[in-house]
Protein backbone atom coordinates (compact mmCIF):
# COMPACT_ATOMS: atom_id res chain seq x y z
CA UNK A 1 0.00 0.00 0.00
CA UNK A 2 1.49 3.58 -0.72
CA UNK A 3 1.05 5.56 2.61
CA UNK A 4 1.39 9.39 2.89
CA UNK A 5 2.17 11.43 5.66
CA UNK A 6 1.10 15.02 4.98
CA UNK A 7 1.91 18.03 7.17
CA UNK A 8 -0.56 19.32 10.13
CA UNK A 9 -1.04 22.96 8.98
CA UNK A 10 -4.23 23.22 11.94
CA UNK A 11 -2.91 26.46 14.20
CA UNK A 12 0.32 25.37 16.01
CA UNK A 13 -0.24 21.43 15.61
CA UNK A 14 3.28 20.43 15.69
CA UNK A 15 2.54 16.27 16.15
CA UNK A 16 2.86 14.29 13.23
CA UNK A 17 1.02 10.36 12.57
CA UNK A 18 3.74 8.29 11.34
CA UNK A 19 7.45 8.50 13.42
CA UNK A 20 10.46 7.20 11.47
CA UNK A 21 9.83 4.06 13.59
CA UNK A 22 6.91 3.88 12.13
CA UNK A 23 7.94 4.63 8.71
CA UNK A 24 10.59 1.54 9.14
CA UNK A 25 7.61 -0.63 9.64
CA UNK A 26 5.53 0.06 7.21
CA UNK A 27 8.78 -0.33 4.34
CA UNK A 28 9.62 -3.44 6.42
CA UNK A 29 6.07 -4.85 5.58
CA UNK A 30 6.76 -3.89 1.66
CA UNK A 31 4.79 -0.75 1.80
CA UNK A 32 5.52 2.64 0.16
CA UNK A 33 5.95 5.71 2.31
CA UNK A 34 5.87 9.35 1.19
CA UNK A 35 6.42 12.23 4.35
CA UNK A 36 6.12 16.07 3.27
CA UNK A 37 9.11 17.34 4.12
CA UNK A 38 9.61 18.70 7.47
CA UNK A 39 6.06 17.14 8.40
CA UNK A 40 7.96 15.64 11.58
CA UNK A 41 10.44 18.57 12.41
CA UNK A 42 7.86 20.15 14.99
CA UNK A 43 7.79 16.44 17.26
CA UNK A 44 11.92 16.39 16.63
CA UNK A 45 12.45 14.20 13.87
CA UNK A 46 14.51 15.45 10.68
CA UNK A 47 13.95 13.98 7.25
CA UNK A 48 16.84 12.76 7.39
CA UNK A 49 15.51 10.34 10.25
CA UNK A 50 12.80 9.32 7.73
CA UNK A 51 15.51 8.85 4.70
CA UNK A 52 17.08 6.86 6.55
CA UNK A 53 14.30 4.00 6.79
CA UNK A 54 13.05 4.20 3.77
CA UNK A 55 10.53 6.74 3.20
CA UNK A 56 10.51 9.25 0.54
CA UNK A 57 10.29 13.08 1.17
CA UNK A 58 7.84 14.89 -1.14
CA UNK A 59 7.52 18.56 -1.12
CA UNK A 60 3.82 19.55 -0.84
CA UNK A 61 0.90 18.50 0.64
CA UNK A 62 -0.77 18.00 -2.84
CA UNK A 63 1.73 15.36 -4.13
CA UNK A 64 1.15 13.70 -0.48
CA UNK A 65 -2.24 13.24 -1.22
CA UNK A 66 -2.21 12.51 -5.31
CA UNK A 67 -0.09 9.26 -4.48
CA UNK A 68 -1.52 7.67 -1.37
CA UNK A 69 -3.73 5.37 -0.84
CA UNK A 70 -4.02 5.76 2.73
CA UNK A 71 -3.28 9.27 4.59
CA UNK A 72 -2.52 9.20 8.01
CA UNK A 73 -2.88 12.28 10.13
CA UNK A 74 -2.93 13.49 13.58
CA UNK A 75 -6.07 15.75 13.14
CA UNK A 76 -8.96 16.07 10.67
CA UNK A 77 -8.74 17.47 7.50
CA UNK A 78 -9.32 21.34 8.05
CA UNK A 79 -11.11 22.94 4.29
CA UNK A 80 -7.81 23.65 2.31
CA UNK A 81 -7.33 19.97 2.66
CA UNK A 82 -10.67 19.01 1.47
CA UNK A 83 -10.12 18.79 -2.36
CA UNK A 84 -6.86 17.03 -2.40
CA UNK A 85 -8.79 13.77 -0.50
CA UNK A 86 -9.79 11.41 -3.19
CA UNK A 87 -12.57 9.39 -3.76
CA UNK A 88 -11.74 5.63 -1.93
CA UNK A 89 -8.87 6.94 -0.03
CA UNK A 90 -8.78 5.65 3.14
CA UNK A 91 -8.42 8.41 5.66
CA UNK A 92 -6.89 7.31 9.21
CA UNK A 93 -6.50 9.97 11.59
CA UNK A 94 -8.85 12.29 14.47
CA UNK A 95 -12.12 13.26 13.03
CA UNK A 96 -14.34 14.24 15.76
CA UNK A 97 -17.10 14.65 12.79
CA UNK A 98 -20.16 15.11 15.54
CA UNK A 99 -18.54 18.58 16.05
CA UNK A 100 -18.10 19.90 11.94
CA UNK A 101 -20.74 19.54 9.99
CA UNK A 102 -18.57 21.29 7.01
CA UNK A 103 -15.99 18.71 7.97
CA UNK A 104 -18.79 15.48 7.58
CA UNK A 105 -20.49 17.01 4.30
CA UNK A 106 -16.85 17.68 2.83
CA UNK A 107 -15.97 13.85 3.61
CA UNK A 108 -19.31 12.55 1.96
CA UNK A 109 -18.55 14.48 -0.91
CA UNK A 110 -14.99 13.35 -1.23
CA UNK A 111 -16.95 9.59 -1.33
CA UNK A 112 -13.68 9.14 0.97
CA UNK A 113 -13.41 6.20 3.56
CA UNK A 114 -12.95 7.95 7.03
CA UNK A 115 -11.24 5.84 9.66
CA UNK A 116 -11.74 8.31 12.88
CA UNK A 117 -9.22 7.23 15.55
CA UNK A 118 -11.85 8.42 18.28
CA UNK A 119 -14.16 5.56 17.72
CA UNK A 120 -11.85 2.64 17.32
CA UNK A 121 -13.51 0.85 20.07
CA UNK A 122 -12.23 -2.49 22.19
CA UNK A 123 -14.89 -5.23 23.70
CA UNK A 124 -14.31 -3.57 26.72
CA UNK A 125 -15.62 -0.30 25.18
CA UNK A 126 -12.43 1.49 25.99
CA UNK A 127 -10.85 3.61 23.09
CA UNK A 128 -7.32 2.80 22.90
CA UNK A 129 -6.78 5.29 20.09
CA UNK A 130 -8.25 8.46 22.76
CA UNK A 131 -6.78 7.17 25.07
CA UNK A 132 -2.90 8.52 25.10
CA UNK A 133 -4.14 11.77 24.23
CA UNK A 134 -7.00 12.07 27.22
CA UNK A 135 -3.84 11.09 29.41
CA UNK A 136 -1.73 14.43 27.80
CA UNK A 137 -4.55 16.41 27.38
CA UNK A 138 -6.11 15.27 30.92
CA UNK A 139 -2.83 16.69 32.66
CA UNK A 140 -2.52 19.46 30.05
CA UNK A 141 -6.03 21.00 31.32
CA UNK A 142 -4.21 21.32 34.76
CA UNK A 143 -0.82 22.75 33.69
CA UNK A 144 -2.74 25.18 31.96
CA UNK A 145 -5.54 26.29 34.30
CA UNK A 146 -2.93 26.29 36.95
CA UNK A 147 -1.47 29.14 34.65
CA UNK A 148 -4.37 31.07 33.75
CA UNK A 149 -5.95 31.56 37.31
CA UNK A 150 -3.02 33.53 37.63
CA UNK A 151 -4.42 37.51 37.62
CA UNK A 152 -2.19 38.29 34.43
CA UNK A 153 -4.04 36.34 32.52
CA UNK A 154 -7.60 37.43 34.14
CA UNK A 155 -7.69 34.73 36.66
CA UNK A 156 -8.61 34.94 40.39
CA UNK A 157 -4.63 35.45 41.25
CA UNK A 158 -5.00 31.90 43.16
CA UNK A 159 -2.16 29.55 43.42
CA UNK A 160 -3.39 26.11 42.50
CA UNK A 161 -1.45 24.15 45.83
CA UNK A 162 -1.66 27.37 48.12
CA UNK A 163 0.65 27.83 50.83
CA UNK A 164 1.24 27.47 54.62
CA UNK A 165 -1.77 29.57 56.06
CA UNK A 166 -3.54 29.95 52.89
CA UNK A 167 -6.10 27.16 51.37
CA UNK A 168 -5.46 25.63 48.31
CA UNK A 169 -7.65 26.18 45.13
CA UNK A 170 -11.15 24.23 44.61
CA UNK A 171 -10.40 22.38 41.22
CA UNK A 172 -14.03 20.95 39.88
CA UNK A 173 -13.62 17.50 37.46
CA UNK A 174 -16.76 16.95 35.60
CA UNK A 175 -16.64 13.54 34.06
CA UNK A 176 -14.36 10.40 35.67
CA UNK A 177 -12.92 8.71 32.60
CA UNK A 178 -9.78 8.70 31.32
CA UNK A 179 -9.30 12.84 30.78
CA UNK A 180 -10.83 13.42 34.30
CA UNK A 181 -8.63 11.06 36.54
CA UNK A 182 -5.46 12.45 34.86
CA UNK A 183 -6.66 15.90 35.81
CA UNK A 184 -7.65 14.92 38.93
CA UNK A 185 -4.06 13.40 39.65
CA UNK A 186 -2.19 16.21 38.23
CA UNK A 187 -4.61 18.60 40.44
CA UNK A 188 -3.92 16.76 43.61
CA UNK A 189 -0.47 16.21 43.16
CA UNK A 190 -0.22 19.90 43.58
CA UNK A 191 -2.16 19.82 46.91
CA UNK A 192 -5.26 21.26 45.16
CA UNK A 193 -8.56 20.44 46.90
CA UNK A 194 -10.51 18.33 43.75
CA UNK A 195 -14.21 17.30 43.24
CA UNK A 196 -14.46 14.45 40.39
CA UNK A 197 -18.25 14.23 39.21
CA UNK A 198 -19.90 11.62 37.37
CA UNK A 199 -22.99 9.91 36.85
CA UNK A 200 -21.27 6.37 36.93
CA UNK A 201 -21.91 5.58 40.87
CA UNK A 202 -19.41 2.23 40.40
CA UNK A 203 -16.87 4.65 38.54
CA UNK A 204 -17.21 6.90 41.50
CA UNK A 205 -16.28 3.94 43.84
CA UNK A 206 -13.30 3.05 41.85
CA UNK A 207 -11.80 6.33 41.67
CA UNK A 208 -13.16 6.94 45.85
CA UNK A 209 -10.21 3.71 46.16
CA UNK A 210 -7.78 5.25 43.88
CA UNK A 211 -7.14 8.99 44.38
CA UNK A 212 -5.44 10.54 47.18
CA UNK A 213 -7.55 11.83 50.44
CA UNK A 214 -7.38 15.75 48.51
CA UNK A 215 -9.65 14.33 46.07
CA UNK A 216 -13.28 14.05 46.95
CA UNK A 217 -16.34 12.29 44.59
CA UNK A 218 -19.58 13.51 43.70
CA UNK A 219 -22.87 11.96 41.55
CA UNK A 220 -23.27 14.14 38.92
CA UNK A 221 -26.89 15.74 38.72
CA UNK A 222 -27.73 19.32 38.22
CA UNK A 223 -28.35 20.33 41.42
CA UNK A 224 -24.81 18.95 42.91
CA UNK A 225 -23.20 20.70 39.69
CA UNK A 226 -24.67 24.23 40.70
CA UNK A 227 -24.01 24.12 44.03
CA UNK A 228 -19.84 23.11 42.85
CA UNK A 229 -19.33 25.69 40.83
CA UNK A 230 -19.72 28.49 43.30
CA UNK A 231 -16.40 27.30 45.04
CA UNK A 232 -14.68 26.41 42.23
CA UNK A 233 -11.47 28.31 40.58
CA UNK A 234 -10.97 25.62 38.46
CA UNK A 235 -13.72 24.02 36.28
CA UNK A 236 -11.76 20.87 33.97
CA UNK A 237 -15.19 19.95 31.56
CA UNK A 238 -14.28 15.98 30.67
CA UNK A 239 -17.06 14.57 29.41
CA UNK A 240 -17.20 12.38 26.00
CA UNK A 241 -20.13 10.09 24.41
CA UNK A 242 -17.49 8.39 21.65
CA UNK A 243 -18.49 10.03 18.35
CA UNK A 244 -21.09 12.16 19.42
CA UNK A 245 -21.44 15.68 20.56
CA UNK A 246 -20.61 16.25 24.18
CA UNK A 247 -23.78 17.63 26.17
CA UNK A 248 -23.51 20.71 27.29
CA UNK A 249 -23.71 20.56 31.60
CA UNK A 250 -22.32 23.91 32.53
CA UNK A 251 -24.89 26.20 30.32
CA UNK A 252 -24.13 29.58 30.39
CA UNK A 253 -26.70 30.59 33.65
CA UNK A 254 -24.52 28.95 35.56
CA UNK A 255 -21.47 31.69 34.61
CA UNK A 256 -23.48 33.92 37.14
CA UNK A 257 -22.95 31.29 39.81
CA UNK A 258 -18.93 31.37 39.66
CA UNK A 259 -16.67 33.76 41.36
CA UNK A 260 -15.33 36.53 39.36
CA UNK A 261 -11.75 35.09 37.54
CA UNK A 262 -12.79 31.30 37.41
CA UNK A 263 -11.17 29.28 34.85
CA UNK A 264 -12.91 26.77 32.72
CA UNK A 265 -11.08 24.41 30.60
CA UNK A 266 -13.08 22.30 28.31
CA UNK A 267 -11.59 19.24 27.25
CA UNK A 268 -14.43 18.30 24.80
CA UNK A 269 -14.58 21.20 22.74
CA UNK A 270 -13.07 19.16 19.54
CA UNK A 271 -16.41 16.93 19.96
CA UNK A 272 -18.81 19.81 20.78
CA UNK A 273 -17.46 20.78 24.12
CA UNK A 274 -19.11 20.20 27.70
CA UNK A 275 -19.58 23.79 28.59
CA UNK A 276 -22.24 25.62 27.03
CA UNK A 277 -20.09 29.02 25.87
CA UNK A 278 -17.12 27.11 25.06
CA UNK A 279 -16.11 27.47 21.28
CA UNK A 280 -12.58 26.32 20.25
CA UNK A 281 -9.60 28.29 20.34
CA UNK A 282 -5.73 27.67 19.01
CA UNK A 283 -2.47 27.83 20.81
CA UNK A 284 -2.06 31.52 19.39
CA UNK A 285 -5.38 32.56 20.90
CA UNK A 286 -6.29 29.97 23.68
CA UNK A 287 -8.67 32.34 25.70
CA UNK A 288 -11.70 34.23 26.10
CA UNK A 289 -13.84 35.97 28.91
CA UNK A 290 -17.11 36.00 29.42
CA UNK A 291 -18.80 37.18 32.64
CA UNK A 292 -15.33 38.03 34.05
CA UNK A 293 -15.01 33.82 33.77
CA UNK A 294 -11.95 32.86 31.58
CA UNK A 295 -12.91 30.12 29.32
CA UNK A 296 -9.61 27.96 28.01
CA UNK A 297 -10.81 26.02 24.99
CA UNK A 298 -7.97 24.86 22.86
CA UNK A 299 -8.74 21.88 20.38
CA UNK A 300 -5.67 20.10 20.16
CA UNK A 301 -3.91 20.71 23.21
CA UNK A 302 -1.82 17.80 23.31
CA UNK A 303 -0.19 19.82 20.37
CA UNK A 304 1.95 22.18 22.63
CA UNK A 305 3.83 18.60 23.80
CA UNK A 306 4.25 17.28 19.96
CA UNK A 307 7.38 15.04 21.41
CA UNK A 308 5.38 13.34 24.39
CA UNK A 309 2.00 13.45 22.38
CA UNK A 310 3.47 11.51 19.10
CA UNK A 311 5.46 9.29 20.33
CA UNK A 312 2.15 8.34 22.80
CA UNK A 313 -0.25 8.88 20.44
CA UNK A 314 2.12 6.64 17.34
CA UNK A 315 2.72 3.96 20.22
CA UNK A 316 -1.48 2.85 19.52
CA UNK A 317 -2.06 4.06 16.14
CA UNK A 318 0.61 2.32 14.11
CA UNK A 319 -0.82 -1.33 14.78
CA UNK A 320 -3.39 -0.20 13.06
CA UNK A 321 -2.17 1.10 11.08
CA UNK A 322 -0.04 -2.02 10.01
CA UNK A 323 -3.36 -4.13 10.13
CA UNK A 324 -5.17 -1.72 7.44
CA UNK A 325 -1.37 -1.54 5.20
CA UNK A 326 -1.09 -5.45 5.49
CA UNK A 327 -4.79 -6.71 4.78
CA UNK A 328 -6.60 -3.78 2.27
CA UNK A 329 -8.85 -1.74 4.75
CA UNK A 330 -11.69 -3.97 4.10
CA UNK A 331 -10.43 -6.97 5.06
CA UNK A 332 -9.14 -5.39 7.99
CA UNK A 333 -12.46 -4.25 9.14
CA UNK A 334 -13.87 -7.33 8.32
CA UNK A 335 -11.53 -9.43 10.80
CA UNK A 336 -11.08 -6.56 13.34
CA UNK A 337 -14.29 -5.23 15.10
CA UNK A 338 -12.57 -2.87 17.06
CA UNK A 339 -11.59 -0.99 13.76
CA UNK A 340 -14.96 -1.52 12.01
CA UNK A 341 -16.26 0.91 15.16
CA UNK A 342 -13.76 3.39 13.52
CA UNK A 343 -15.45 3.87 10.28
CA UNK A 344 -17.53 6.97 10.05
CA UNK A 345 -18.19 7.63 6.30
CA UNK A 346 -17.80 4.85 3.77
CA UNK A 347 -17.74 6.02 -0.22
CA UNK A 348 -20.50 8.90 0.52
CA UNK A 349 -22.14 6.94 3.07
CA UNK A 350 -22.42 8.08 7.23
CA UNK A 351 -22.11 4.51 8.52
CA UNK A 352 -21.60 6.04 12.48
CA UNK A 353 -25.34 6.37 14.27
CA UNK A 354 -23.29 9.37 16.57
CA UNK A 355 -22.58 11.02 13.40
CA UNK A 356 -25.82 10.50 11.52
CA UNK A 357 -27.22 11.49 15.02
CA UNK A 358 -25.08 15.23 15.08
CA UNK A 359 -26.62 16.42 11.50
CA UNK A 360 -30.11 14.17 11.14
CA UNK A 361 -28.34 12.60 7.96
CA UNK A 362 -29.36 8.77 7.22
CA UNK A 363 -27.28 6.17 8.82
CA UNK A 364 -26.05 3.21 6.35
CA UNK A 365 -25.14 0.34 7.06
CA UNK A 366 -21.53 -0.45 6.64
CA UNK A 367 -21.22 -2.96 3.15
CA UNK A 368 -17.37 -4.47 3.02
CA UNK A 369 -18.41 -6.70 -0.25
CA UNK A 370 -15.33 -6.12 -1.95
CA UNK A 371 -12.66 -3.21 -1.65
CA UNK A 372 -12.12 -0.82 -4.59
CA UNK A 373 -8.17 0.00 -5.25
CA UNK A 374 -7.57 3.49 -4.38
Amino acid sequence: MIIGVPKEIKNNENRVAVTPAGAAAFVKNGHQVYIQKSAGLGSGFTDEDYAKVGAQLLDTIEEVYAVAEMICKVKEPIAEEYPLVKENQLIFTYFHFASSEALTKAMIASKAICLAYETVEKKDRSLPLLIPMSEVAGRMAIQEGAKYLGKPTGGRGVLLGGVAGVKPANVLIIGGGIVGTQAAKMAAGLGANVTMMDVDLQRLRYLEDIMPANVDTVISNEYNLEEAVKTADLIVGAVLIPGAKAPHLVTRSMLKLMKPGTVLVDVAVDQGGCIETCTPTTHENPIFIIDGIVHYCVANMPGAVPYTSTLALTNATLPYALQLANKGWVKAVKENEELRKGLNIVNGDVVYKGVADAFNLPLEPIRLEEEIPA
